[in-house]
């Protein structure tokens, strides 16, 4: 089964850019679709991307136009690129390992990771 660990969060201002990583390890990568969500307290998990075996992503419409997400099968990663942060991007972000691909309701993956913080501020 695959574990799934995000890196790569911080404090950044608003307008600036971040870039998450998820990296798999104990199975492949290349097999699951990777969705990465994130959550605020008291709120529920949002899907802010999926991308699918192939590498086609979607995306919740909070940030279309701003974030990115790519993978890299041959080294295990899944990113997501965030431009143009806004404060409401702060959350905790989690990638999550699924089968089914362009869906970003969180029951449909079954693998999570920790978790990487990300804070947006002046």
């Amino acid at each position: 089964q695959v574990q799934l660990v995000e890196s790569g969060g911080g404090l950044v201002q608003p307008g600036d850019s971040l870039t998450l990583a998820c990296a798999a390890s104990g199975s492949t990568v290349r097999n699951y679709v990777i969705g990465w969500f994130r959550q605020t307290p008291g709120r529920e998990r949002e899907g802010v991307a999926s991308v699918c075996l192939g590498g086609r992503a979607n995306y919740g419409d909070s940030v279309k136009g701003r974030f990115t997400a790519s993978r890299d099968n041959a080294k295990g990663t899944v990113s997501l690129q965030m431009n143009s942060l806004e404060p409401e991007d702060t959350a905790v972000y989690y990638c999550a390992a699924g089968s089914t691909c362009g869906v970003l309701d969180r029951a449909q993956y079954s693998t999570w990771g920790q978790g990487t913080q990300v804070t947006v501020s002046s």
